[in-house]
Formats: C-alpha cells, sequence, structure tokens
C-alpha cells in the first residue's frame, strides 16, 4: 500500500496531559447500560426490522436486565413513530425501564418527538447535533459560534416542551462526531447546554461522547473523556456517557478505557451491531466484568438463546468466533489445549478453589449456559488424548489409563483425518466400542473354567484362533494372569501383561464393569482391550482377548 501519505491525524488531544486513568487496571462497577440496538443497531439492518420484531426485541432487553433502552428516531419514520406509540399505548414499558428518543436538534423534529413520547412514564430525550472540524467545514459550512447556537437552542426546546408538558423528561446530549472536534471546543457546547437545562441531583443530564467514527487508538478517547470529566459543568449532576463504534475494532477497548478514565454510562448493541463496522459489542463488554469478578448487572446466563433470538429479529448471523457468544469460543481442538482444560478441570473437583481458573477457559462456559460435552472439548484431526479421554470420561464414564487414552487419541485422530470431518461425543464413544470393546477376531473364547489348586489357580480354556477350536489348561497367580498364561500356551503369543485397571459403569445392584488390559509386544510397543460384563472376571477376560486381537 503506497498511499498512506494521503492520510493525517483526523482526532484532538487535550490541552492539558489526562492520563489519571493509566493508574487503573480494571473496571470496578458496571456502568449504566443503554442499548440501542432498536435505532442504531436496526438502521444498520439491510432490512430493517418489522414492527413485530422490534416489540419482541424490545421484550428480550428487558428480560436480559436493560433499565435504559432506545427504541427508536420517532420523527425518522412511520414504523418509528408506530412502534414508540404501541409500546406506550399497550403497557409495554416496566415501571423501572425508561425509553430513550433520539432527535436532531432541529425544531420541527424536536417537536415530532414530543408527540411521540406523549404518555411514557419514564423517558429520556437525546438530542445531538455535529460538532466536528470535518462536519462544520464540510457539510454545514458553519462557524464554531453557529454550530454553539444549534446546540443551544435544541437544549432550550426541549426544556421548554418539557415544562409544557408538565413532565419531568431527562436530558442527553451528544457532541455527534466527538472523536474528531477539538476537546476544548466540545467541551465549551456541552457546558453551555447544560447551563441551560441545570441540571440536579434527582434530574441528572447525560452528556454522550460518541466515537461517531474511531480515528484514534483507545487511550487518546480516554484522555478526551478524562478532560470532559474533569472539566464538565455540574459534574455531581451529569452522567458522562459512551457510545463507541468500532470502526478501528477497538470499541471495546475504547468503552473499557473510557470507563476507567471516569465515565458512568455507556450505550452499546448486543454483539456489536451498528452502522459500518458496528457499536461497541455490550455481551463482549459486560462478560469482560464479569470475568474480573464484577457483577455486570444483566443477564446472559443462557446466551446460547439470546443469540438465536437476535439472529431471528435481525437476520444477522453471529461468528462463530464472537468473544463469549460464539458457537466455537470455548471450543479447544488443538490437543495440548485439551488435555490442559481436562487437567485442570480435575484440579477445580480435587482442590475446589475460591475462585475459577481453568487454563484457556476465561470462565466457567456453564455460566453462560454452554455445556462442556459440546462447547469445549471437540474432536478433530488436531485434537489429542486429553481431549478424547475427557469426553469418555466425563460424559460416557469411561476412565481409561493415560497409554490408552493415547492409543485412542491417535485412533480417533486418524478417523477425522481421514474423514476431514469432526467427530460428535457419540462418535467417539461408538469408536471406542467398535476398536477397543470385547473384540472376538480372530481370538475368541468358547469357555473358561477355574480351579483353585495349592494356592494358585488352574484354569482349562476353550478358544477359537482363526476358526480352529483348541482347550488348553494352564496356571497363574490369578485367574486373569492363569488364562493368560493358558492362550500363550496355546499359541505361542509373546507378550507381556502390564496394565490392568477396572471400575464401575453404574452405581447399581446390577451394575456393569469394565476392565481395561494392556499387553507390551516384543517391539516394546503396547496394543489395548477393553470388557464389559456384570462379571468383572469375564469382563477382565474380554478385555485381554481384545488386546490381543489388537496387536
Amino acid at each position: 500500500m503506497k498511499n498512506s501519505s494521503k492520510y493525517k491525524r483526523q482526532y484532538f488531544l487535550p490541552p492539558v496531559k489526562c492520563m489519571d486513568w493509566t493508574e487503573k487496571d480494571h473496571v470496578e462497577k458496571a456502568p449504566i447500560w443503554c442499548s440501542v440496538d432498536l435505532r442504531d443497531g436496526n438502521q444498520a439492518l439491510v432490512i430493517p426490522m418489522n414492527l413485530e420484531q422490534k416489540v419482541e426485541f424490545f421484550k428480550l432487553l428487558v428480560e436480559i436486565g436493560f433499565k435504559e433502552i432506545e427504541v427508536g428516531f420517532p420523527a425518522a419514520s412511520e414504523t418509528e413513530y408506530t412502534f414508540l406509540r404501541k409500546l406506550i399505548e399497550e403497557d409495554l414499558i416496566p415501571d423501572d425501564v425508561t425509553i430513550q428518543v433520539l432527535t436532531q436538534a432541529r425544531e420541527h423534529i424536536i417537536k415530532k418527538t414530543f408527540e411521540a413520547v406523549k404518555g411514557a412514564k419514564n423517558v429520556i430525550v437525546h438530542v445531538y447535533n455535529s460538532t466536528s472540524l470535518s462536519q462544520r467545514e464540510q457539510v454545514f459550512h458553519k462557524s464554531k459560534e453557529e454550530i454553539l447556537k444549534i446546540a443551544v437552542e435544541g437544549a432550550k426546546l426541549l426544556k421548554q416542551l418539557t415544562e409544557e408538558a408538565g413532565a419531568d423528561y431527562r436530558f442527553e446530549y451528544s457532541p455527534e462526531s466527538f472523536t474528531g472536534t477539538e476537546p476544548e471546543y466540545a467541551l465549551e457546547v456541552c457546558n453551555a447546554v447544560l447551563d441551560i437545562w441545570q441540571p440536579t441531583a434527582d434530574r441528572k443530564a447525560i452528556i454522550n461522547l460518541p466515537v461517531t467514527v474511531e480515528h484514534s487508538m483507545p487511550h487518546v478517547y480516554a484522555s478526551q473523556v478524562e478532560y470532559m470529566c474533569k472539566n464538565l459543568k455540574y459534574r455531581e449532576n451529569v452522567v458522562v456517557s459512551l457510545h463507541p463504534h468500532n470502526d478501528r475494532g477497538c470499541g471495546v477497548a475504547d468503552a473499557e478505557m473510557g470507563i476507567l478514565a471516569g465515565a458512568d454510562r455507556v450505550e452499546g448493541t448486543l454483539f456489536g451491531n451498528g452502522e459500518r463496522t458496528g457499536n461497541v459489542d455490550i455481551v463482549t463488554l459486560a462478560l469482560n466484568m464479569y470475568a474480573q469478578g464484577v457483577e455486570p448487572e444483566l443477564d446472559f446466563t443462557d446466551i446460547s438463546s439470546i443469540c438465536k433470538k437476535y439472529e431471528s429479529f435481525t437476520g444477522m448471523t453471529i461468528n462463530e468466533r464472537s468473544p463469549y457468544s460464539g458457537a466455537l469460543v470455548f471450543a479447544a481442538f488443538s490437543g495440548s489445549h485439551q488435555d490442559a482444560i481436562a487437567k485442570g478441570m480435575h484440579w477445580l473437583d480435587e482442590k475446589k478453589p475460591e475462585h475459577w481458573t481453568v487454563p484457556y477457559l476465561p470462565i466457567d462456559p456453564k455460566d453462560v449456559g454452554r455445556n462442556y460435552d459440546a462447547d469445549v472439548i471437540r474432536i478433530n484431526s488436531q485434537s489429542g488424548k486429553g481431549g478424547v479421554g475427557y469426553i469418555l470420561e466425563t460424559k460416557f464414564g469411561l476412565n481409561l489409563p493415560p497409554k490408552m487414552r493415547e492409543a485412542m487419541g491417535y485412533t480417533a485422530k486418524a478417523v477425522s483425518d481421514h474423514t476431514h470431518k469432526e467427530l460428535m461425543p457419540e462418535e467417539i464413544f461408538e469408536l471406542f466400542k467398535r476398536t477397543f470393546e470385547n473384540v472376538v477376531s480372530p481370538l475368541s473364547l468358547n469357555g473358561v473354567h477355574f480351579q483353585q489348586v495349592n494356592g494358585g489357580i488352574t484354569t482349562q480354556v476353550t478358544s477359537i484362533f482363526n476358526g480352529k477350536e483348541i482347550t488348553t489348561e494352564a496356571e497363574g497367580n490369578g485367574r486373569l494372569n492363569a488364562v493368560s498364561n493358558a492362550l500363550k500356551k496355546a499359541y505361542n503369543f509373546e507378550y507381556d501383561l502390564v496394565t490392568y485397571q477396572e471400575h464401575a459403569l453404574e452405581q447399581s445392584s446390577s451394575s456393569k464393569a469394565i476392565a481395561y488390559v494392556g499387553i507390551r509386544k516384543p517391539d516394546g510397543t503396547l496394543s489395548w482391550g477393553a470388557g464389559v460384563d456384570v462379571d468383572i472376571i469375564r469382563a477382565s477376560i474380554d478385555a485381554l482377548v481384545t488386546a490381543i486381537n489388537n496387536r
């Protein structure tokens, strides 16, 4: 790319150093949240939501826990106006929820907006006008004084119409394109608006500082926000709000640093939908706080259901790697990651620490309604023994010996690699049974009889190998050892029985048991088998036969 010289910095630093926010390392409490999905998000859709979809989306936002919801730009279209009237006239707005409406600082639009909100109990009227250098010069061809006058006249009209209506609406002002506005000038305009409104403790004003276009790195925005927070009039009665867009991909960082810089409130959308590259993603922002022990005061405990409804309302698709909400964000395909997660989960069960700490999982997937079997350990050709063993243990109750886990891991990898697909848990279980459980070819047993003699065990084994039946007697220091010796004697098998492990599969009087047997072949490699039966002796013999058949 050879044309970078055509671009220059389009933002302005504060006139004084504002870096106090750098002394903080985390957000200490949740901001006031305001969803703008129904206005900013909706206007960014290729096909905007219809009336029914907007009503259902509003109900979802209430269910999640938003107490401030921007419901639209009622003067912009008949659908927007009708939607707002429906919410009010059908009493769909809970008493603890405040609706927000947006209006340009233009007289006829403000008056239309006030008509739309008649009868609503809790209302924020949000007025804005553009203040940036580029907008002043290129769009409006107005001086700083003329732009300031637009803001002041709009503020006066809001106050006048509210008093005439006998209402107690709250007010919000946005110097649109704040990030492209000289901070001193943005401060001058905002303070002039506040002088009109005279905010009080029981009727605070909102000053919203939108990243209408993301021009700078997040730390610059934080410095701009800190400058405003330190110099706004009536600061104790002003709610400083953020409205980050995501042009540089830093919307979440802008919001987090802006909160550190003193902001009290965030406007954003679920999953970051909005004009161009989108708004700040409130799901990510809220769950980032949650991951550091801060209660976000929004309920995302069933994120999959929220995703499904959102996609239904908007026609948008949530990326599979979207933080916290994407279908694959907790998934581990890598063998080393799976092994670490599996060991971390066992460590949690054993140590029961006060705080969550599992490698590769910043939060417990269960907290957002995900489960480990389907969403965390995923098996493909990149997976290893840890993941396969974890699935077999947690979903199917099979606690394989470590080396057998490794063998099963390679088996699953080979199948996934050959078929070029992910293996589901049930497929892994069936693969285990097909490969390692009660395999009866080419060797099978027709009968086994034991007799205890002189402190040892004598056995008579009737077996079939490659279609030929033979009966053999042998002794051993235990039943499994005796059967092994009989089979070696019958067919000149060469191996050492090196691993034996067993456990119950069910906790009941009729529970089956599973036995695992590993044998070492002359070349030093291991062969594995498993047997399942209500009789543990029979299970162990079946496991031995399978291990021999898998040589």
